[in-house]
C-alpha cells in the first residue's frame, strides 16, 4: 500500500497490529461428491476436504496464497475489480465486495451451488495485506 492511504471494507473491518485490513466475508459450506466445500463467492475461491473442519483450513491455505500472490503481484486490486468489488477513495480506499445478488447474477459457480445443493453460510475473517 502507498504510504499514507488506509484500507476499509463494508461491514465489520478494523486494522489489524500487522497492517492488514481484517473483514469478515461470507462464505458457504456445501457438500459434493463426497466433498465438503467453504466457497467465498466474493473472491470465487474455495477450499475442500473429508470434513468441515479440513475444508476450512484448506480455504485458508488458498486465500493466505491468493493474497500473498496478488500482493507479491501488485495485481489485487485489479483483481478485486475483474471479481465485482467496488474501491474507492483516493486518500482512504474503500473496498467493496460485489452484493450476493450482483454475484448470482454473475458468478455461475455461486449460481450453480445456490440452485443445486443444501448449503450453510457462515463468515470468515480475511486480512488483505497492505501492499494492496
Amino acid at each position: 500500500m502507498q504510504q499514507g492511504k488506509t484500507y476499509s471494507a463494508r461491514g465489520k473491518a478494523t486494522l489489524g497490529n500487522s497492517g492488514d485490513v481484517e473483514f469478515n466475508l461470507p462464505i458457504i459450506i456445501f457438500k459434493e461428491d463426497g466433498a465438503v466445500i467453504c466457497y467465498c463467492p466474493s473472491l470465487d475461491l474455495s477450499g475442500y476436504g473429508l470434513t468441515e473442519r479440513e475444508a476450512k483450513d484448506s480455504f485458508s491455505y488458498v486465500i493466505n496464497e491468493y493474497f500473498d500472490y496478488t500482493g507479491k503481484k501488485k495485481t489485487l486490486n485489479e483483481d478485486l475489480l475483474k471479481l465485482g468489488w467496488k474501491i474507492k477513495g483516493k486518500r482512504e480506499l474503500k473496498m467493496v465486495p460485489p452484493s450476493p445478488t450482483r454475484l448470482l447474477d454473475q458468478n455461475e459457480n455461486f449460481k450453480r451451488v445456490f440452485d443445486n445443493f443444501d448449503y450453510k453460510k457462515s463468515t470468515t475473517s480475511v486480512k488483505i495485506p497492505m501492499v494492496a
